[in-house]
């Protein structure tokens, strides 16, 4: 393991997303923010960092981005915050694609804990004076024969600092006041196990009221880390007992594989912060949120995945973008169709998607959606509730050439008012139907 890091620091670019971002995903289209750490700095802002995937050929890049928000309704995006590609005439430099990232303050320096699992399992440490970078003097964090990924960065209420990483079993260490130095003698390995706690990797850690919560991927089933499963203590280090699911991927894409995320709190709501893959693939992943909610006992419900996130129900006289979805059923997959826009693409016959929730208030007269039509005919069923609930409205959609155009298409809608999920359901005889860009009501 190298034990100094240089790398290659970019001015970040502010962009500002639209109010349509209180919604899930909470990244804009054409961008992929896997492995949310959310975090909540002095100055009442929430900051979500997280790897960037950029290929459905491997995971991750070698750049990290910040999300920033006031509101969970506008977010900003720092990008380059932190590269692992230097320049040419840089002698030692660790050219690595960036795995899931976290981030800590000690007095005015934020420190970004990276790992690099290829091609020698590197783990360090960059800090910079603003929680958005640039983050720079990045240094390799020594774990011993413990080498694995996804650091995490703990500071409990008496200053002490512990350091949290690991795969099919979490490692845990206290850190030293540098913030850059584990304490080798406080090494231990098995904090949770996958055997007992489901434990995969993405450990991240809070404390509320006394309990300490080890979030991760969880391994418990379908055979696939989908969930974000929690344990408890109330120790820092242990033991944990088993807690639950906080909430679960399965079906966000017919590819997915795993998910890595954390929770927070922020204006005195908690909520969940995690990852959805796209493209039928377990790569591009976007970050997603919902809020959660404790029990007296400490204990966490688990929560659905929704479209609506952190934000009110969709309302249906808006366009809702295909990439809302946050259930998919079948072949479907979101997948993206232009630089800044995405589409429920690969469509086959009883494929599935659900939008959760929209809000139809007094009701509807019309259904539009706007559809690429696929080389032979194909139906698009809509439906309340699920897939077999009551049909608000149907489509039959042409089969078009070979360079079809986007068309919109509108039907009478049936009676149906208040809050509902939205289901699309399609059918025809081909694999690849047509392709869907949005729908809306009025």
């Amino acid at each position: 393991m190298r034990k100094t890091l240089l790398v290659l620091f970019l001015v970040p670019v502010l962009l500002t997303g639209s109010p349509a971002l209180a919604q899930n995903p909470i990244v804009p289209p054409g961008l992929y923010m896997a492995d949310p750490t959310a975090r909540v700095w002095e100055d009442g802002k929430l900051y979500i960092y997280g790897s960037v995937d950029e290929s459905v050929d491997y995971y991750c890049s070698y750049n990290y981005h910040v999300l920033s928000t006031e509101d969970l309704v506008k977010w900003t995006i720092h990008r380059n915050s932190f590269s692992s590609q230097g320049e040419e005439d840089q002698v030692d430099y660790s050219d690595a694609l960036l795995f899931a990232p976290d981030c800590q303050v000690k007095g005015n320096k934020y420190y970004l804990y990276y790992c690099q699992p290829d091609p020698d399992h590197a783990e360090g440490v960059a800090v910079s004076k603003s929680p958005t970078g640039p983050f720079q003097k990045a240094t390799a964090i020594d774990v011993g024969e413990h080498n694995q990924i996804d650091p995490c960065l703990f500071i409990d209420d008496d200053g002490q600092a512990y350091y949290i990483w690991g795969q099919f079993t979490c490692k845990m260490a206290r850190m030293k006041s540098d913030m850059r130095t584990l304490d080798q003698a406080s090494i231990t390995d098995n904090v949770v196990t996958e055997d007992e706690h489901y434990f995969h990797e993405g450990a991240h850690m809070v404390k509320r009221n006394g309990i300490y919560y080890l979030l991760y991927a969880h391994l418990g089933r379908a055979g696939m880390p989908t969930c974000i499963g929690y344990s408890t203590s109330t120790s820092p280090m242990g033991p944990f007992s088993y807690g639950g699911v906080i909430v679960d991927n399965d079906h966000c894409d017919p590819g997915n594989w795993n998910n890595h995320g954390s929770i927070m709190e922020f204006n005195g709501q908690w909520y969940v912060f995690y990852h959805r893959s796209t493209h039928n693939s377990q790569m591009m992943r976007k970050a997603c949120m919902e809020p959660i909610f404790f029990n007296e006992d400490g204990s966490i419900d688990e929560v659905e995945m929704t479209s609506q996130g952190a934000g009110p129900p969709l309302k249906a006289g808006s366009q809702i973008p295909a990439e809302r979805a946050c259930l998919l059923h079948g072949n479907v997959r979101i997948q993206k169709c232009a630089p800044d826009n995405e589409e429920l693409g690969e469509i086959r016959d009883m494929d599935k998607a659900a939008y959760k929730y929209v809000n139809f208030g007094r009701g509807v007269d019309s259904f539009y959606i706007r559809v690429r039509p696929g080389q032979s005919p194909g139906e698009i069923s809509v439906h309340a509730d699920m897939p077999w609930g009551p049909r608000i409205a149907y489509f039959e959609v042409e089969g078009s050439g070979e360079d079809p155009a986007w068309n919109t298409l509108s039907a009478p809608a049936e009676e149906i008012v208040g809050v509902r999920a939205l289901w699309l359901v399609f059918s025809g005889k081909e694999e690849d139907l047509f392709s869907v860009d949005w729908v809306k009501f009025k």
